[in-house]
């Protein structure tokens, strides 16, 4: 609880942070078919929201070397902000893609400061309760960001302007705080041939679930809106859906841990394909939203099953890289299938998403089954941790199923120097004359500066493998 407590202020940020990302999540897609915007444009909006995700998650690791975190999450916030500002400004589906795709860039560099951030400040005891809190916080704050979407009408600059002052609310928590002391992140490797071979049903799920949830994100609100009467029956269907996913994580992972992730993963991937049909078929807005929230909890956690069967089937220390796959591959999914399924809605009728959603899952129960014999090189299996697949590779290090040496414990201090200041710094103390005065003999201790036993100067070199 002490350690929850010294991350308060950016938690805090978390919040509004992510209240803001569900909110433009149901938004976005409404405001497009208010302008007129086609099922399949609205998809391509959506793929290139995943793809600005994927970069993210290969290139920002750079920036937060660069600038440190704070730095860093202020200016992918205000980024951010900038953005969402333009959007309700703009009608072109073009213009809109492109757009989407630095959200998706920025959101997965915010959620790259925020988990670092929490895992420098984890310890080896409290890992799986800091990792627990923020998930649930995470799915919290996007199904309160649905609410807001009924603050006013859709088709007005409103909404947007209310979801820009949001997101930018969230940088001033961790502006002001002075208890964190963030680490400089490394990019982290993919090992996608590594995590196929260690655990092809690892892959399978991660795909289908990228498939099924990158479409009910891209697509979802477009379908509730043309099944549903009013805006707030649409903010109600995709605020069930999430909580569907939120209150399911734990039970499916407790089963998974007695009868195997395989028997669970074919359980899910089967239900999936049960509750996504009757969502198609569902006759009224009570019936539903019932079948909704079980869609969403019987689809998310396959994420969470799939990052727990590839952790099965891998030595520890290859946790991370082949949980970077994992989410890569979900994000691949959630970039292929909207495509398709967008085209489908537009051929046929919105029900034909869920229709997409349910053949998707029965395809992958059959390759399920065929790798029900496969055995991967089994390190340490250990108890089920839920995890949301809309976070970056960085969450992996705060994960307990990390390798042992990512453990840290580091005692609260201020944000670390940036690579350039340190650069700076470096070059100012040699272009200084620090010879002896001509009337003192050399000395040759006082020729070299002093070492401190246990305390580094600012911008000190080791800094930045001290972590």
């Amino acid at each position: 609880m002490s350690a929850l407590l010294t991350l308060t202020s950016l938690l805090l940020s978390v919040a509004f942070l992510l209240v803001g990302h569900g909110m433009q999540l149901t938004l976005l897609p409404l405001r497009a078919a208010v302008l007129g915007h086609s099922d399949l444009q609205i998809a391509l909006g959506g793929s290139a929201y995943f793809l600005g995700f994927i970069a993210g998650c290969l290139l920002v690791p750079r920036l937060i070397a660069r600038a440190g975190h704070i730095r860093s999450f202020a200016v992918l916030a205000s980024a951010m902000t900038s953005v969402l500002l333009v959007l309700g400004l703009n009608d072109s589906w073009v213009v809109w893609s492109a757009l989407r795709f630095g959200i998706g860039f920025f959101i997965c560099g915010l959620y790259s400061v925020i988990e670092s951030w929490l895992n420098d400040q984890a310890t080896e005891d409290n890992r799986g309760q800091v990792l627990s809190v923020y998930t649930f916080l995470v799915l919290i704050s996007m199904a309160l960001g649905q609410q807001l979407v009924n603050a006013s009408p859709v088709a007005s600059s409103t909404p947007f302007m209310v979801l820009a002052a949001i997101v930018a609310l969230s940088t001033i928590p961790v502006s002001m705080t002075r208890k964190l002391a963030p680490a400089p992140i490394e990019s982290t490797r993919t090992r996608i041939r590594l995590l196929l071979s260690r655990s092809p049903l690892a892959v399978t799920g991660a795909l289908l679930s990228g498939a099924v949830t990158g479409a009910f994100w891209t697509l979802g609100a477009v379908f509730a809106r043309r099944s549903l009467e009013n805006l707030a029956d649409v903010t109600l269907f995709m605020s069930a859906a999430i909580i569907g996913g939120a209150l399911f994580q734990y039970p499916f992972g407790w089963l998974s841990d007695r009868v195997g992730r395989q028997n669970t993963m074919l359980l899910l991937v089967l239900l999936a394909a049960g509750t996504s049909a009757s969502v198609a078929l569902a006759p009224s807005t009570p019936l539903l939203l019932i079948a909704i929230f079980f869609f969403g909890a019987t689809t998310m956690p396959i994420y969470s099953m799939a990052l727990a069967t590839a952790a099965d089937n891998s030595l520890r220390h290859e946790f991370v890289e082949v949980g970077t796959s994992v989410l890569l591959l979900n994000a691949l999914g959630a970039v292929l299938a909207p495509l398709a399924l967008g085209q489908l809605m537009t051929i046929g009728d919105p029900s034909w998403l869920f229709w997409g959603c349910s053949g998707l899952s029965l395809f992958a129960g059959l390759i399920v089954l065929t790798q029900r014999g496969h055995k991967g090189k089994v390190d340490d299996v250990v108890p089920f941790s839920a995890a949301a697949s809309d976070m970056a590779p960085t969450s992996f290090d705060l994960d307990p199923r990390a390798p042992e040496d990512a453990e840290g414990d580091l005692a609260p201090a201020e944000e670390l120097p940036s690579v350039s200041d340190s650069e700076d710094d470096v070059e100012e103390a040699e272009s200084e004359d620090i010879s002896p005065p001509d009337d003192q003999a050399p000395d040759h201790e006082a020729s070299h500066p002093p070492v401190f036993e246990g305390e580094w100067l600012p911008g000190d070199p080791r800094d930045r493998g001290s972590s």
